[in-house]
């Protein structure tokens, strides 16, 4: 019996070609735009969502915000006390004074707030920094990114050592920290991680540019 697949193995080939310069394409242009992509999504998830968490409770917007505070909850022990507050007369609360504002009858470690004090943004005090940190270093990467050379990893170590002990003291009971402690170890933190990981990524990002040329891979249009 003889079987023609001539034009099966041409419609075939056709796709594939085109799946190939659609994907050559892709990734080009992400390649050629990572930074800004970046910067974008972790703005957005790390920054923007968690701020609108308590934005949402302001505005009688509760099962909204509610999916948000839940989202981030295996990401961050969302502790009010470590916690920023929007929409009420502080922005940080110590556990003794939300203690007191609660009646002394003691504060949920999930607690969110309520209208006379405020609702917390959902991740704590040294997560904003770290990523607030980590997308404004990585905005200035952007003029930075010819010039600068990955950190080297004792010196990233170096910048995790203010968080690690203001972390472990609190910990084990040797000292409470403060939202200023929080908010500078995990500032540095985040820009000692764009120091350290995006000046590889320039690198691997622009091996891609070049790889992926339509010229280069003599791709032109159907």
């Amino acid at each position: 019996m003889h079987v023609t697949t001539g034009s099966g193995e041409t419609a075939l080939n056709v796709w594939t070609t085109r799946i190939t310069r659609w994907m050559t394409r892709l990734m080009h242009g992400i390649s050629g735009h990572w930074l800004l992509l970046v910067n974008a999504l972790f703005g957005f998830f790390y920054l923007v969502l968690p701020t609108l968490a308590p934005v949402l409770m302001l505005a009688g917007q509760e099962k909204a915000a509610n999916v948000l505070y839940t989202i981030f909850r295996p990401l961050c022990h969302q502790l009010p006390e470590r916690s920023f507050f929007i929409g009420g007369p502080q922005a940080v609360y110590s556990l003794d004074q939300l203690t007191q504002l609660l009646g002394g009858g003691g504060v949920p470690a999930r607690y969110i707030g309520d209208a006379t004090i405020g609702y917390k943004i959902a991740i704590c005090e040294r997560d904003v920094a770290i990523y607030l940190a980590w997308v404004v270093a990585g905005i200035a990467f952007y003029w930075l990114r010819k010039r600068l050379r990955p950190l080297p990893l004792k010196q990233f170590v170096l910048f995790m050592v203010p968080m690690a002990i203001d972390g472990f003291g609190q910990l084990f009971g040797l000292w409470e920290s403060t939202w200023v402690s929080r908010v500078i170890t995990g500032g540095l933190f985040g820009i000692a991680t764009v120091l350290l990981v995006y000046p590889y990524l320039e690198k691997a990002m622009a091996e891609i540019r070049g790889a992926t040329q339509p010229e280069a891979l003599q791709i032109g249009d159907d």
